[in-house]
């Protein structure tokens, strides 16, 4: 029994010196913990909420880059994607040839640190624009920069005197609708870029080579279906598709303008007259173009006219140029048989 009476109180002091070293440590560390509020609550974060903390640091960082209409947005935000806030001058569906400059567009040009344009003579409203934002410090991208531009390859049949053509001094601006003139535009897009935020340089040169990539299956595409239809010829009503008719082996015989007001018989005939004369094989108008001369014409040449897309209207995502582009190649395949 002393035996066993000395064990139950060894066995109790020892039990005793456990539980006053179990509570020794759960002071130590409960101290810790309460000395520094601030830490331990960071380490429990998970790494969607530090994403969450830095990401308005990160924005007020950004690049801001302003783009004139809406293919050179398409190619921009495509290079840009999150690292710089990209933004276009030019609403989708306004006639850019045309256009005039908004206070909201000098306001934009003027705190922007990026400024993108198409060049070749197309954007006549930004030269007096940025003079009036003076912003010194603005880098500006010419996304033709070293494109060979086509000056008229097809003729241009004016059905009536008053009708005004859109110049082009600098040749046919419309660049942005051969894929393979595309791929240029987002590399100059994609250099000018980087020599302006050039901590984003790999973002930027990863985002173009994935675009770049995409047109070149795009411009395979187009070989391979357009080699079955050579020497296409067809008429359109806007002058912006000549360099996609030199890429593909297609002809744009002629260019015949027709304003939206009404017409005399005479310039109605004109009309007539010139698609004849080219015995085309298409009428291509643009999307949502509902002009009931053109649908007249067509009717009488016994001619479908179908929508060709110049891509100055639509979404703004940087897949929509993919997309209204293989439209416009089924419906070049589906005309030219």
């Amino acid at each position: 029994m002393t035996i066993n009476g000395k064990g139950l109180i060894a066995g109790r002091q020892r039990s005793g010196i456990l539980s006053m070293m179990t509570l020794l440590m759960l002071s130590m560390i409960t101290g810790c913990s309460q000395s520094n509020p601030n830490q331990g609550t960071i380490p429990e974060q998970s790494p969607q909420a530090q994403a969450t903390v830095s990401t308005p640091v990160a924005q007020l960082g950004k690049t801001k880059v302003v783009t004139t209409f809406l293919p050179i947005y398409l190619f921009t935000k495509a290079v840009a994607g999150n690292v710089a806030d990209v933004e276009i001058l030019v609403p989708p569906g306004t006639e850019v040839h045309e256009y005039q400059a908004t206070p909201e567009n000098v306001k934009a040009i003027a705190t922007a640190n990026v400024l993108v344009k198409n060049g070749l003579g197309l954007e006549g409203f930004l030269e007096n624009t940025v003079k009036n934002a003076q912003n010194t410090k603005l880098a500006e991208i010419d996304a033709s920069k070293g494109i060979k531009p086509l000056n008229e390859i097809s003729p241009v049949v004016k059905t009536a005197k008053e009708e005004e053509d859109h110049e082009h001094a600098q040749g046919n601006p419309h660049v942005w609708l051969d894929p393979v003139l595309a791929k240029q535009q987002v590399t100059n897009i994609r250099d000018g870029l980087i020599a302006a935020d050039p901590a984003n340089k790999v973002t930027y040169e990863a985002n173009a080579a994935a675009y770049i990539k995409e047109l070149e299956s795009l411009n395979n595409e187009f070989q391979r279906t357009l080699q079955k239809t050579p020497s296409c010829t067809f008429i359109t009503f806007h002058d912006a598709f000549p360099y996609l008719a030199k890429r593909y082996n297609l002809k744009q015989v002629a260019v015949v303008q027709i304003p939206e007001d009404q017409l005399s018989p005479t310039d109605v005939q004109n009309a007539v007259n010139a698609v004849k004369k080219y015995k085309v094989k298409a009428l291509f108008s643009e999307p949502g173009v509902d002009n009931k001369l053109l649908s007249s014409l067509s009717k009488d040449l016994k001619l479908t006219l179908r929508p060709l897309d110049s891509l100055e209207t639509g979404e703004t995502d940087p897949q929509h140029y993919f997309k209204a582009m293989k439209a416009n190649l089924q419906i070049l395949e589906t005309s030219c048989k």
